[in-house]
């Protein structure tokens, strides 16, 4: 798994396997992000979804609700504040996060429908919804702000919907915790892209889509530069790499906690279940081949 080395969470738990939960949960949020059934319940808000970005924003922000551009840059940390302000400082105007929460549930349900058939309703996705909501409902959001903000709204009745809400808590958790990790290790919001892109994770012109100019980027090359985490080629150091499996290894040890509910078997279970729906989205080609998650790459 290239730049990752595995080890072992709370209470015994692999945290390979708590990656690897990630890797089968994160598509089924994302779909979020790109299916046109989605995209087709913004645009009947009003708003622009000629690119996904002014609907990311207000899609992925609407929990925490009408917040400004500040508290959205804060919880999503590697965006640039200019690139937020420009899409947040208008959405609510556009429509009410109540109103953003509503269209995301619709989009999903007409997403999941259109990319599973008749296994939106069957019994498989209905015992990995009851699995992924338990593992949802035991997660500690105590310093986990998108977390906590998905957390609080209300489940939805139908399984696959169950299934994309708890995957939705899960992924956030996981992210408020990386923001901790990248904290920990002293790396600002932008610094944590170009260290990211310099171990291969994604291209720089995959990074580049988080808003950050190319002064900015050079001078966050130049700070990682000038504590031995870059050469000057811009790639990583020995010191870099292993700066950021800390980050993984330490991102992987505080998205564990919630896997424990379920026990071995149950973590087992859920695992089977997801893969054919993790395929059946991937199969779709509505999410692109590299993203800013790393995912395969470390």
């Amino acid at each position: 798994m290239g730049e990752y080395d595995g080890g072992v969470g709370g209470d015994g738990v692999e945290l390979t396997r708590v990656r690897q939960l990630w890797h089968l949960l994160e598509p089924l949020h994302a779909v979020l992000y790109y299916a046109p059934e989605v995209f087709a319940q913004a645009a009947a808000l009003g708003h622009d979804t000629e690119e996904r970005w002014p609907t990311y924003f207000p899609y992925r922000a609407a929990p925490l609700g009408p917040v400004g551009a500040e508290r959205v840059t804060s919880a999503f940390y590697s965006f640039s504040p200019s690139m937020v302000a420009e899409h947040v400082d208008s959405a609510w105007s556009v429509a009410s996060p109540e109103a953003m929460l509503e269209a995301r549930l619709r989009g999903i349900d007409g997403a999941y429908r259109a990319i599973f058939g008749d296994r939106t309703d069957g019994a498989e996705l209905a015992e990995a919804a009851a699995l992924a909501r338990r593992a949802a409902e035991a997660a500690n959001t105590a310093g986990r702000p998108l977390a906590a903000a998905n957390a609080a709204l209300g489940w939805p009745k139908a399984p696959h919907l169950q299934l994309w809400h708890a995957a939705t808590i899960l992924r956030e958790h996981r992210g408020d915790g990386h923001i901790a990790a990248l904290l920990v290790a002293g790396l600002d919001p932008v610094e944590s892209l170009v260290s990211f892109a310099a171990i291969g994770a994604a291209s720089v012109e995959r990074f580049e889509s988080r808003g950050w100019s190319a002064a900015q980027w050079a001078a966050a090359r130049d700070r990682l530069s000038a504590r031995g985490l870059l050469d000057a080629d811009g790639t990583a150091t020995e010191e870099g790499r292993e700066l950021r499996r800390r980050v993984e290894r330490d991102t992987d040890r505080l998205a564990a906690a919630p896997w424990q509910s379920l026990g071995q078997e149950g973590v087992d279970r859920l695992a089977d279940l997801l893969g054919d729906f993790w395929v059946a989205v991937l199969s779709s080609g509505l999410l692109p081949s590299e993203t800013t998650l790393g995912i395969g790459k470390v």
